[in-house]
Protein backbone atom coordinates (compact mmCIF):
# COMPACT_ATOMS: atom_id res chain seq x y z
CA UNK A 1 0.00 0.00 0.00
CA UNK A 2 2.61 2.48 0.97
CA UNK A 3 4.42 1.80 -2.33
CA UNK A 4 1.00 2.23 -4.64
CA UNK A 5 0.50 5.96 -2.78
CA UNK A 6 3.92 7.05 -3.69
CA UNK A 7 4.04 5.32 -7.60
CA UNK A 8 0.76 7.22 -7.45
CA UNK A 9 1.96 11.10 -6.37
CA UNK A 10 5.41 10.47 -8.15
CA UNK A 11 3.78 10.93 -12.01
CA UNK A 12 2.04 14.37 -11.11
CA UNK A 13 4.91 16.59 -11.59
CA UNK A 14 5.58 15.33 -15.08
CA UNK A 15 1.45 14.93 -16.17
CA UNK A 16 1.31 18.48 -14.66
CA UNK A 17 3.45 19.84 -17.58
CA UNK A 18 1.52 17.75 -20.06
CA UNK A 19 -1.98 19.03 -18.49
CA UNK A 20 -0.34 22.80 -19.49
CA UNK A 21 1.03 22.23 -22.47
CA UNK A 22 -2.46 20.07 -23.71
CA UNK A 23 -4.44 23.18 -22.63
CA UNK A 24 -2.35 25.88 -23.51
CA UNK A 25 -1.45 27.39 -20.24
CA UNK A 26 1.69 29.20 -20.66
CA UNK A 27 3.87 29.43 -17.54
CA UNK A 28 3.64 32.75 -16.66
CA UNK A 29 -0.29 32.59 -16.31
CA UNK A 30 -0.30 32.22 -12.81
CA UNK A 31 -3.73 33.03 -12.11
CA UNK A 32 -5.11 30.13 -14.97
CA UNK A 33 -2.90 27.10 -13.11
CA UNK A 34 -4.12 28.10 -10.02
CA UNK A 35 -7.73 27.55 -11.62
CA UNK A 36 -6.27 24.18 -13.03
CA UNK A 37 -5.76 22.90 -9.41
CA UNK A 38 -8.86 24.04 -7.85
CA UNK A 39 -10.41 21.79 -10.07
CA UNK A 40 -7.99 18.99 -10.00
CA UNK A 41 -8.45 18.86 -6.21
CA UNK A 42 -12.30 19.88 -5.68
CA UNK A 43 -12.72 16.78 -8.27
CA UNK A 44 -10.43 14.13 -6.24
CA UNK A 45 -12.43 15.20 -2.84
CA UNK A 46 -15.67 14.61 -4.62
CA UNK A 47 -14.52 11.09 -6.06
CA UNK A 48 -12.89 10.00 -2.74
CA UNK A 49 -16.09 10.72 -0.24
CA UNK A 50 -18.39 9.24 -3.05
CA UNK A 51 -16.11 6.08 -2.92
CA UNK A 52 -16.42 6.60 1.18
CA UNK A 53 -20.31 6.44 0.93
CA UNK A 54 -20.17 3.31 -1.72
CA UNK A 55 -18.26 1.38 0.84
CA UNK A 56 -20.31 2.16 3.63
CA UNK A 57 -22.95 1.46 1.60
CA UNK A 58 -24.27 5.16 3.06
CA UNK A 59 -24.07 8.68 2.36
CA UNK A 60 -21.20 10.36 3.75
CA UNK A 61 -20.48 13.59 4.96
CA UNK A 62 -18.58 15.58 7.30
CA UNK A 63 -19.82 16.84 10.69
CA UNK A 64 -18.69 19.24 12.20
CA UNK A 65 -16.06 17.82 14.11
CA UNK A 66 -14.22 16.94 10.79
CA UNK A 67 -14.81 20.15 9.40
CA UNK A 68 -12.99 21.95 12.90
CA UNK A 69 -9.77 19.43 11.75
CA UNK A 70 -10.24 19.67 7.63
CA UNK A 71 -9.81 23.46 8.13
CA UNK A 72 -6.16 23.71 9.09
CA UNK A 73 -5.17 20.37 6.71
CA UNK A 74 -6.57 22.00 3.80
CA UNK A 75 -5.28 25.07 4.20
CA UNK A 76 -1.80 23.55 4.76
CA UNK A 77 -2.12 20.32 2.42
CA UNK A 78 -3.89 21.86 -0.87
CA UNK A 79 -4.35 25.70 -0.49
CA UNK A 80 -1.03 26.32 0.55
CA UNK A 81 0.98 23.69 -0.91
CA UNK A 82 -0.28 23.88 -4.14
CA UNK A 83 -0.52 27.19 -4.67
CA UNK A 84 2.92 27.73 -4.79
CA UNK A 85 3.61 24.22 -6.28
CA UNK A 86 1.88 24.77 -8.89
CA UNK A 87 3.62 28.19 -9.91
CA UNK A 88 7.08 26.60 -8.95
CA UNK A 89 6.40 23.69 -10.89
CA UNK A 90 5.79 25.31 -13.94
CA UNK A 91 9.00 27.94 -13.04
CA UNK A 92 11.23 24.83 -13.31
CA UNK A 93 12.22 21.43 -14.91
CA UNK A 94 10.36 18.37 -13.92
CA UNK A 95 13.22 16.69 -12.79
CA UNK A 96 14.32 19.55 -10.40
CA UNK A 97 11.29 19.80 -9.23
CA UNK A 98 10.65 16.05 -8.18
CA UNK A 99 14.12 16.00 -6.45
CA UNK A 100 13.19 19.15 -4.17
CA UNK A 101 10.38 17.80 -3.42
CA UNK A 102 11.55 15.13 -1.49
CA UNK A 103 12.53 17.64 1.10
CA UNK A 104 9.15 17.51 2.02
CA UNK A 105 9.49 14.41 4.20
CA UNK A 106 12.70 15.60 6.15
CA UNK A 107 10.32 19.11 7.03
CA UNK A 108 8.09 16.83 7.96
CA UNK A 109 10.19 14.46 10.38
CA UNK A 110 11.36 17.97 11.69
CA UNK A 111 8.16 19.25 12.57
CA UNK A 112 7.02 15.94 14.30
CA UNK A 113 10.17 16.24 16.05
CA UNK A 114 10.64 19.50 17.48
CA UNK A 115 7.95 21.48 17.12
CA UNK A 116 5.09 18.94 17.54
CA UNK A 117 6.86 16.44 20.13
CA UNK A 118 5.37 13.55 18.46
CA UNK A 119 8.51 11.22 18.39
CA UNK A 120 12.01 11.73 19.46
CA UNK A 121 14.88 13.29 17.12
CA UNK A 122 17.56 10.84 17.24
CA UNK A 123 20.86 11.34 15.54
CA UNK A 124 20.22 8.92 12.58
CA UNK A 125 17.06 10.82 11.74
CA UNK A 126 19.08 14.61 12.11
CA UNK A 127 21.61 12.76 9.74
CA UNK A 128 18.92 11.79 7.56
CA UNK A 129 17.66 15.32 7.45
CA UNK A 130 21.37 16.72 6.71
CA UNK A 131 21.68 13.92 3.87
CA UNK A 132 18.73 15.05 2.19
CA UNK A 133 19.02 19.01 2.23
CA UNK A 134 22.25 18.33 0.35
CA UNK A 135 20.79 16.29 -2.41
CA UNK A 136 18.90 19.93 -2.14
CA UNK A 137 21.80 22.14 -2.32
CA UNK A 138 23.58 19.44 -5.13
CA UNK A 139 21.18 20.12 -7.67
CA UNK A 140 20.87 23.72 -7.18
CA UNK A 141 24.73 24.29 -7.38
CA UNK A 142 25.53 21.35 -10.41
CA UNK A 143 25.42 23.74 -13.34
CA UNK A 144 26.52 21.17 -16.20
CA UNK A 145 23.06 20.36 -17.74
CA UNK A 146 20.81 21.59 -15.23
CA UNK A 147 20.39 25.11 -14.39
CA UNK A 148 22.66 26.39 -11.37
CA UNK A 149 20.61 29.74 -9.99
CA UNK A 150 17.57 29.70 -7.34
CA UNK A 151 14.45 31.52 -8.86
CA UNK A 152 12.18 32.36 -5.98
CA UNK A 153 8.82 31.59 -8.26
CA UNK A 154 10.44 28.27 -9.40
CA UNK A 155 12.68 26.70 -6.90
CA UNK A 156 11.75 28.55 -3.74
CA UNK A 157 7.71 28.05 -4.34
CA UNK A 158 8.36 24.29 -4.27
CA UNK A 159 10.40 24.73 -1.12
CA UNK A 160 7.51 26.70 0.63
CA UNK A 161 5.62 23.82 -1.06
CA UNK A 162 6.93 21.56 0.74
CA UNK A 163 7.17 23.42 4.11
CA UNK A 164 3.27 23.25 4.03
CA UNK A 165 3.44 19.62 2.89
CA UNK A 166 5.42 18.44 5.74
CA UNK A 167 2.81 20.81 8.60
CA UNK A 168 0.42 18.93 6.86
CA UNK A 169 2.12 15.65 7.19
CA UNK A 170 1.84 15.96 10.99
CA UNK A 171 -1.53 17.66 10.96
CA UNK A 172 -3.33 14.45 9.34
CA UNK A 173 -1.28 12.05 11.29
CA UNK A 174 -2.64 13.89 14.60
CA UNK A 175 -6.57 14.57 13.40
CA UNK A 176 -6.61 10.71 11.98
CA UNK A 177 -6.32 9.23 14.80
CA UNK A 178 -9.53 10.99 16.00
CA UNK A 179 -11.74 11.15 12.73
CA UNK A 180 -11.88 8.74 9.52
CA UNK A 181 -8.69 9.16 7.31
CA UNK A 182 -10.64 8.81 4.25
CA UNK A 183 -13.49 11.40 5.12
CA UNK A 184 -11.00 13.56 6.81
CA UNK A 185 -8.91 13.84 2.98
CA UNK A 186 -12.22 13.67 0.91
CA UNK A 187 -13.47 16.77 2.98
CA UNK A 188 -10.06 19.06 2.55
CA UNK A 189 -9.69 18.43 -0.55
CA UNK A 190 -12.94 19.29 -1.34
CA UNK A 191 -13.10 22.58 0.44
CA UNK A 192 -9.43 23.17 -0.44
CA UNK A 193 -10.10 22.89 -4.64
CA UNK A 194 -12.83 25.32 -4.29
CA UNK A 195 -11.02 27.77 -2.19
CA UNK A 196 -8.34 27.43 -5.17
CA UNK A 197 -10.65 27.82 -7.75
CA UNK A 198 -11.89 30.98 -6.44
CA UNK A 199 -8.45 32.82 -5.82
CA UNK A 200 -7.57 31.66 -9.48
CA UNK A 201 -10.70 32.89 -10.98
CA UNK A 202 -10.51 36.27 -8.89
CA UNK A 203 -6.48 36.79 -10.28
CA UNK A 204 -8.31 36.52 -13.95
CA UNK A 205 -7.51 32.68 -14.32
CA UNK A 206 -9.09 30.61 -17.00
CA UNK A 207 -9.19 27.07 -17.88
CA UNK A 208 -7.37 27.06 -21.01
CA UNK A 209 -8.54 25.28 -24.23
CA UNK A 210 -10.53 23.07 -23.04
CA UNK A 211 -10.58 19.64 -24.72
CA UNK A 212 -10.40 15.68 -24.41
CA UNK A 213 -6.96 14.93 -24.19
CA UNK A 214 -7.06 18.18 -21.31
CA UNK A 215 -10.11 16.65 -19.18
CA UNK A 216 -8.76 13.58 -19.28
CA UNK A 217 -5.48 14.25 -17.61
CA UNK A 218 -7.44 16.61 -15.10
CA UNK A 219 -9.85 13.46 -14.21
CA UNK A 220 -6.97 11.29 -14.26
CA UNK A 221 -4.81 13.76 -11.94
CA UNK A 222 -7.82 13.92 -9.86
CA UNK A 223 -7.70 10.20 -9.37
CA UNK A 224 -4.26 9.91 -8.49
CA UNK A 225 -4.75 12.75 -6.08
CA UNK A 226 -8.11 10.38 -4.69
CA UNK A 227 -5.61 7.29 -4.10
CA UNK A 228 -2.13 8.51 -3.37
CA UNK A 229 -3.71 10.81 -0.31
CA UNK A 230 -6.05 8.96 1.15
CA UNK A 231 -4.03 5.93 1.44
CA UNK A 232 -0.98 8.65 2.53
CA UNK A 233 -3.85 9.55 5.51
CA UNK A 234 -4.63 6.11 6.28
CA UNK A 235 -0.78 5.44 6.67
CA UNK A 236 -0.55 8.30 9.11
CA UNK A 237 -2.95 7.32 10.95
CA UNK A 238 -1.46 3.78 12.23
CA UNK A 239 2.48 5.03 12.18
CA UNK A 240 4.73 7.87 12.95
CA UNK A 241 5.71 9.73 10.60
CA UNK A 242 9.20 8.83 10.21
CA UNK A 243 8.20 5.62 9.44
CA UNK A 244 6.39 6.63 6.93
CA UNK A 245 8.55 9.19 5.09
CA UNK A 246 11.03 6.40 4.27
CA UNK A 247 8.30 5.54 1.55
CA UNK A 248 8.77 9.15 -0.03
CA UNK A 249 12.24 8.59 -1.71
CA UNK A 250 9.77 6.16 -4.18
CA UNK A 251 8.22 9.46 -5.20
CA UNK A 252 11.17 11.51 -6.53
CA UNK A 253 12.54 8.45 -7.91
CA UNK A 254 9.25 7.88 -10.09
CA UNK A 255 9.00 11.68 -11.11
CA UNK A 256 12.34 11.47 -12.40
CA UNK A 257 12.00 8.64 -14.37
CA UNK A 258 8.88 9.93 -15.72
CA UNK A 259 9.89 13.30 -16.18
CA UNK A 260 12.67 11.97 -18.39
CA UNK A 261 10.04 9.66 -20.66
CA UNK A 262 6.92 11.96 -20.72
CA UNK A 263 9.30 15.21 -20.65
CA UNK A 264 11.57 14.10 -22.93
CA UNK A 265 14.28 15.40 -20.02
CA UNK A 266 16.15 12.20 -20.27
CA UNK A 267 19.73 14.54 -20.16
CA UNK A 268 18.79 16.00 -16.68
CA UNK A 269 17.59 13.07 -15.46
CA UNK A 270 20.55 10.67 -15.85
CA UNK A 271 23.21 13.21 -15.44
CA UNK A 272 25.72 12.69 -12.50
CA UNK A 273 24.57 16.25 -10.39
CA UNK A 274 21.05 14.68 -10.42
CA UNK A 275 21.59 10.73 -9.84
CA UNK A 276 24.11 11.92 -6.80
CA UNK A 277 21.07 14.28 -5.89
CA UNK A 278 18.41 12.02 -5.88
CA UNK A 279 20.79 9.48 -3.95
CA UNK A 280 21.52 11.63 -1.42
CA UNK A 281 17.87 12.27 -0.64
CA UNK A 282 17.18 8.21 -0.60
CA UNK A 283 19.64 7.28 1.26
CA UNK A 284 18.74 10.24 3.72
CA UNK A 285 14.92 8.96 3.94
CA UNK A 286 16.36 5.37 5.04
CA UNK A 287 18.76 6.32 7.30
CA UNK A 288 15.61 8.11 9.19
CA UNK A 289 14.20 4.53 9.61
CA UNK A 290 17.15 2.76 10.72
CA UNK A 291 17.19 0.73 14.11
CA UNK A 292 20.16 0.10 15.93
CA UNK A 293 20.69 -3.37 17.97
CA UNK A 294 23.36 -5.32 20.33
CA UNK A 295 24.31 -8.14 19.01
CA UNK A 296 27.58 -9.37 21.52
CA UNK A 297 27.73 -5.77 22.37
CA UNK A 298 28.58 -4.50 19.14
CA UNK A 299 26.48 -2.07 18.20
CA UNK A 300 24.74 -3.22 14.73
CA UNK A 301 22.73 -0.72 12.38
CA UNK A 302 19.65 -2.92 10.80
CA UNK A 303 16.69 -1.93 8.77
CA UNK A 304 13.59 -0.99 11.40
CA UNK A 305 11.62 -3.79 9.23
CA UNK A 306 13.97 -6.75 10.13
CA UNK A 307 14.34 -5.44 13.69
CA UNK A 308 10.83 -5.60 14.28
CA UNK A 309 10.75 -8.99 12.44
CA UNK A 310 13.87 -10.04 14.68
CA UNK A 311 11.90 -8.74 17.92
CA UNK A 312 8.34 -10.64 16.64
CA UNK A 313 9.77 -13.80 16.06
CA UNK A 314 12.82 -14.18 18.26
CA UNK A 315 11.40 -12.01 21.37
CA UNK A 316 14.85 -10.39 21.21
CA UNK A 317 14.78 -6.63 22.89
CA UNK A 318 16.85 -3.39 21.61
CA UNK A 319 19.73 -4.84 23.07
CA UNK A 320 19.69 -7.55 21.68
CA UNK A 321 18.97 -9.86 24.59
CA UNK A 322 16.52 -12.72 24.48
CA UNK A 323 13.27 -12.11 26.37
CA UNK A 324 10.49 -14.49 27.38
CA UNK A 325 6.86 -14.44 26.77
CA UNK A 326 6.44 -12.56 29.99
CA UNK A 327 9.60 -9.85 28.65
CA UNK A 328 11.97 -11.65 31.55
CA UNK A 329 15.40 -11.94 30.16
CA UNK A 330 16.67 -15.32 29.18
CA UNK A 331 20.12 -16.93 30.69
CA UNK A 332 22.62 -18.91 28.56
CA UNK A 333 20.73 -21.97 29.52
CA UNK A 334 18.05 -20.99 27.09
CA UNK A 335 17.79 -21.19 23.13
CA UNK A 336 20.31 -18.48 22.00
CA UNK A 337 19.45 -16.72 18.73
Amino acid sequence: MPASAVFFGGVAIPLIKTGYRLMQMDSADTASQIVFAGVRFALAGILVLIFASLRERKVLLPDRTVLKYAVPVCMAQTVCQYFFFYIGVAHTSGVKGAIITGLGNFIAILLSCLVFHKEKMTGRKMLGCILGFAGVVVINLMGNSLDAGFRLTGEGFILIAQFSYGMSTVLINIFSRKVSPVVLSGTQFTMGGIILFLIGKGMGGHFGVVNAAGIGIIFYLAMVSAVAYTLWSVLLAWNDVSRVAIFGFVNPLFSVILSALVLGEVRQAFNMGSLIALFLVCVGIYVVNQKKIFISGIAVIVPRQYFLKRVAENGVNSNGRRVNSNGRRMNSNDAGV
